[in-house]
């Protein structure tokens, strides 16, 4: 065998190394498979919604801006009709979770839409800002039970990616934000 022909054979076989990963992957695209179980620990939004104009009123009258020009994501905190002791405490332990986070904490904002809080609650949850959803457009995500909290994920564009039903796994929560982060 020639040398030039044996080095076009070699350029043929790594093309071809090369390109079967993808004929597999076209094929299972166009035959509609999906995975049995997905990785996130969130329930995807499908199809995504687009929040960027929802309004959302602060506690202090101004408007809440969905769009982040320095990209920054917004967990979204939904309890039922009352936040007790039980909501409390589940918002208590998101907060730790996104300290956790360390320097990338300051990449996931968070916004509280429900029943009034007491001001010092808030005051020591620097963080946290309070609003309330004009138009409902999280009621579909909202905790079901009067006492409990569910959450919704939104990226830096209004896009509402995930949402976490009450009960949700904290240590699930962490996982997906730190995938979404890093």
């Amino acid at each position: 065998m020639k040398r030039s022909s044996r080095g076009r054979w070699v350029l043929v076989g790594i093309a071809i190394v090369f390109a079967i990963p993808l004929v597999v992957a076209f094929v299972l695209r166009g035959t509609g498979w999906q995975p049995a179980r997905t990785v996130q620990s969130g329930i995807l939004v499908q199809p995504q919604r687009d929040i960027s104009a929802a309004p959302v009123t602060l506690a202090d009258g101004s408007r809440y801006a969905w769009r982040d020009p320095q990209f920054r994501w917004t967990l979204v905190f939904l309890p039922g009709t009352d936040c007790a002791s039980q909501c409390r405490a589940r918002l208590d332990e998101a907060l730790r979770m996104r300290i956790t986070l360390g320097r990338n904490a300051d990449r996931l904002r968070v916004l509280y839409l429900g029943p009034a809080l007491p001001k010092d609650f808030l005051a020591v949850r620097a963080p946290l800002v309070a609003g309330r959803d004009d138009r409902g457009v999280f009621a579909f995500a909202r905790a079901q039970g009067s006492d409990a909290l569910a959450l919704a994920l939104v990226d830096p564009r209004g896009q509402l990616m995930l949402r976490y039903a009450d009960g949700y796994s904290a240590q699930g929560l962490r996982r997906d934000v730190v995938k979404i982060l890093y």
